[in-house]
């Protein structure tokens, strides 16, 4: 005879078995599916559309919303802008030395910072990359009408230096090298931790109060050989980022190099190459930071950036096309050399007299305080590409102005 417990046990397990052969043709029926989705090319693609369909729609609803939803693109791909040609654009061009990297954008495109979308490289060329003098270019359009330019025929300069008699093989430059070279091979933006330990200029020989090419100088705390360079640079003054008025570091001023004649304290160094007059109390830095690349390719930042024009080298207070300025961002906020910003100039405030359809106040300026402020909009003035970046400052050269470019003007993505 089977005990009460026996057959209390075994009627436990029946239900428990009950419940998860319920619960497990329930996880199927919600799983099938995905199990269909997930299966062998050769199921059948109506079992699949007809088991995602909710039980009121058609099959031919079914099939249309399933057909809509397999057709929708991903919504994380942001679609790339068709660069837009200009309509002189010529087929064929060749290059000519003198010619810039964005000066021929220039005359491929309207926006001719969207050139890394345009250029096709030829792998069977060498240093596709780059474009040199004598390479024929050839603008075609692709898929979805898209322009592409690419190297048609690579010029002798390339193909045979051997006929050569100067130096004709350097890719040409993205700018106008001139305008930054004095930049590229020098420091600029320095921190008061480096002006603090740098060796500086203590006196020039004869009591000079300035001293340009060929005087001899006197420094103090060089530690260097004979004939080792040094840059001599300037301390300008701090450079204050406007949004929390700290100090992100100092402008310095190239003025000469220091060949070094005589080490000791002080060591006794002769003045070449010369920029400007160099003063007492200017520094003397390494002249081989270089860090900065020759060449680059306009583009857009990667991310989106929005800063201010903080100050314009060489003290004056409007610039134009290839003169240098300083922008208070950097690294940090995604620039690297070769970005490309558009620069605005920063909407006046204005009060409107003419509100509620009378006058307030009159010609003279009384009760006009009254008057609500109104700030204008801004305006494009031009177009910089950053060639050098720090971590929270940059520099950029004016590459385009339509209008003069002054300190506070807004920089941000173009």
């Amino acid at each position: 005879m089977v005990s009460n417990q026996v057959l209390g046990a075994r009627a436990t397990a029946g239900l428990v078995l009950l419940s998860l052969t319920v619960s497990g043709c329930a996880h199927l029926r919600h799983t099938a599916p995905s199990a269909v989705e997930a299966g062998p090319p050769s199921a059948p693609s109506t079992a699949a559309t007809a088991t995602a369909a909710p039980p009121e729609m058609t099959a031919t609803e079914a099939a249309i919303a399933s057909a809509g939803t397999a057709a929708a693109p991903p919504a994380a791909a942001p679609a790339t802008p068709v660069p837009v040609v200009n309509p002189g654009a010529p087929l064929h061009y060749t290059v000519k030395r003198g010619d810039t990297l964005w000066g021929i954008a220039s005359m491929y495109l309207k926006d001719p910072w969207l050139w890394p979308e345009v250029w096709i490289i030829n792998p069977q060329i060498p240093n596709p990359h780059l474009i040199y003098p004598g390479d024929t270019l050839a603008l075609a359009f692709g898929p979805e009408g898209r322009p592409q330019v690419s190297v048609e025929q690579a010029g002798a300069v390339r193909l045979d230096p051997r006929l050569r008699s100067t130096v004709l093989d350097t890719a040409i430059p993205t700018i106008p090298y001139t305008a930054i070279a004095a930049f590229l091979s020098r420091p600029g933006v320095m921190t008061s931790e480096e002006i603090r330990r740098a060796p500086y200029v203590l006196a020039f020989r004869d009591l000079h109060q300035v001293a340009g090419s060929g005087i001899e100088v006197y420094v103090r705390h060089l530690s260097a050989p004979e004939n080792a360079r040094f840059a001599v640079m300037h301390i300008a003054g701090p450079l204050v980022d406007p949004d929390d008025g700290k100090i992100v570091g100092y402008e310095g001023i190239y003025t000469a190099t220091a060949l070094v004649q005589r080490p000791g304290e002080p060591a006794k160094a002769v003045l070449i190459d010369p920029a400007r007059e160099t003063l007492t109390g200017d520094r003397l830095l390494s002249s081989d930071a270089n860090d900065a690349p020759t060449t680059f390719t306009p583009r857009p930042p990667a991310t989106a950036v929005h800063g201010q024009v903080i100050d314009v080298v060489g003290g004056t207070d409007l610039v134009g096309q290839f003169e240098v300025v300083v922008i208070n961002r950097g690294k940090r906020h995604g620039l690297e050399p070769g970005s490309v910003l558009a620069i605005d100039q920063a909407g006046d405030v204005v009060r409107d007299l003419y509100r509620g359809g009378r006058q307030i106040g009159d010609t003279t300026g009384a009760g006009t305080s009254f008057a609500p402020k109104v700030r204008l909009p801004d305006e494009r003035s031009g177009t910089m590409l950053v060639f050098k970046v720090y971590d929270r400052v940059s520099y950029g050269l004016i590459i385009g102005a339509s209008d003069t470019i002054h300190t506070n003007d807004i920089v941000h993505n173009p």
